[in-house]
């Protein structure tokens, strides 16, 4: 095996120890998962422990000296791709369509920070995820209320990620040696029906004011406008006192605090069954008008329009549904879709759901194409539009857990790969769509 002499610039510290790299390789249970990626392989310390057990893995290395030697390395095997690339503009947008995507890494202590963010926030497809980096930054990023080290970080990550500290390594496993500890943490995503829903841009932004400076009392450095009461009313529904800390309240407290802001005091109740729809006959002719939920449990047909928005490179804009939805919860979905109200024409409705699911403001969308009831639309008659918009999305949490951009071939390749991912409505859209419209 080739020795390297590592690169200050780039962070590294090559791991030395057989064992503890067997164990490390062990936490991201690779036997027989469809893919994982290895973050920083180096000189492949664990790469050795992870080659031949899953059905493809994928090294990520920036260093051109280290991935050419694991090309060499590696050649023999089909299964094991060198993608030569910076790790903190990594694009896992291509490996959806495996469905179950592991990543783990001995992370760079310079870029640690930047390498988790990019395969943490969400969208991701990660589904566990482990990593060794400093042993600070990993309290961190595991430590609850009270502990050593809680604090934004550990709150911004945790609102999506379950993150465990398991494993303090020393320096002395490393060449050449670090000056401090590392230590090894594992994440698995959090269930988002775990916690109420809620604006996560707004949440970030009220976490980070509030630990803008620890030692000041929360009133203090939150927004001087607090609705439904103002800082006295909040804090009592929290059940804390008026000169409580940021570091003294738990995540599900900085949730409710940004469920404040947004006017959220009800508990989530999802889509409304008494909404009235237009029942319509196997023409599409209007017979009668019944509620959603009388609709959807006797399957009568209806009529809904899904729209596809583009932006100016051609990329379109996916929406996973939200665990409220009562038909295909945590799919992915069209940009916007929605049932046409009594009396409303589908492009009105087009308009209107894409401003109501996204927050984008168009003038006129275009139709696309019509797509006949059945059981795959959910016995609605769909129309499919297209609209091209490139401002920002803002979307419903109660409709939408999360969305993302995508090439349209990255959608075709993990469409026929994980049909399952998708609500049957949206394949139906999207067969219609590479038919009659690309663009």
């Amino acid at each position: 095996m080739k020795t390297f002499a590592h690169k200050k610039s780039l962070g590294q510290n090559f791991l030395q120890d057989k064992e503890l790299s067997a164990w490390i390789a062990d936490q991201i249970q690779p036997d027989r998962a469809p893919i994982v990626v290895e973050i920083g392989p180096g000189d492949g310390a664990l790469t050795e422990h992870l080659v031949d057990r899953s059905e493809k893995l994928v090294l990520v290395e920036k260093d051109n000296m280290l991935a050419e030697n694991l090309e060499e390395r590696f050649s023999d095997r089909d299964n094991v791709e060198v993608m030569r690339q910076d790790a903190t503009l990594l694009d896992m947008r291509p490996w959806y369509r495996h469905g179950d995507v592991r990543v783990i890494g001995n992370l760079p202590y310079s870029v640690g920070g930047p390498i988790l963010k990019a395969v943490l926030t969400p969208p991701t497809p990660m589904t566990r995820g482990v990593f060794m980096l400093q042993k600070e930054v990993c309290q961190r990023l595991s430590a609850k209320l009270g502990g050593h080290g809680y604090g934004s970080l550990s709150l911004l990550v945790q609102q999506h990620w379950h993150v465990e500290m398991i494993r303090v390594v020393g320096p002395e496993v490393f060449k050449p040696r670090p000056k401090v500890d590392s230590a090894v943490i594992l994440c698995t995503p959090r269930d988002p029906a775990s916690l109420p829903v809620y604006d996560v841009a707004l949440f970030r932004r009220l976490v980070k004011m509030g630990f803008s400076q620890r030692r000041k009392q929360l009133k203090n450095l939150l927004p001087d406008e607090i609705p439904n009461g103002g800082w006295p009313a909040l804090a009592s529904s929290l059940g804390v006192d008026v000169m409580v800390r940021a570091e003294q309240l738990s995540l599900e407290q900085w949730v409710q605090i940004a469920r404040w802001f947004e006017g959220r005091t009800d508990t989530d109740r999802g889509q409304k069954a008494s909404e009235m729809f237009d029942v319509v006959d196997e023409n599409n002719v209007v017979i009668g008008q019944r509620p959603r939920g009388e609709v959807h449990a006797q399957g009568l047909r209806h009529r809904a329009v899904h729209i596809f928005v583009f932006d100016k490179r051609g990329n379109v804009y996916l929406q996973k549904r939200s665990h409220l939805k009562d038909a295909h919860p945590r799919v992915w979905d069209s940009s916007a879709a929605g049932h046409l109200d009594v009396g409303e024409s589908y492009a009105a409705c087009a308009i209107r759901e894409l401003h109501e699911e996204i927050g984008a403001v168009v003038e006129t969308t275009t139709k696309i194409a019509e797509i006949p009831a059945t059981e795959r639309t959910g016995m609605e008659f769909v129309e499919l539009h297209a609209a091209t918009y490139d401002g920002a999305i803002k979307y419903a949490p109660d409709e939408i857990e999360v969305g993302q951009w995508f090439k349209p071939a990255t959608v075709t390749d993990w469409v026929n790969a994980r049909p399952q991912d998708f609500a049957t409505g949206f394949i139906e859209c999207w067969r219609a769509w590479e038919a009659n419209a690309k663009p």
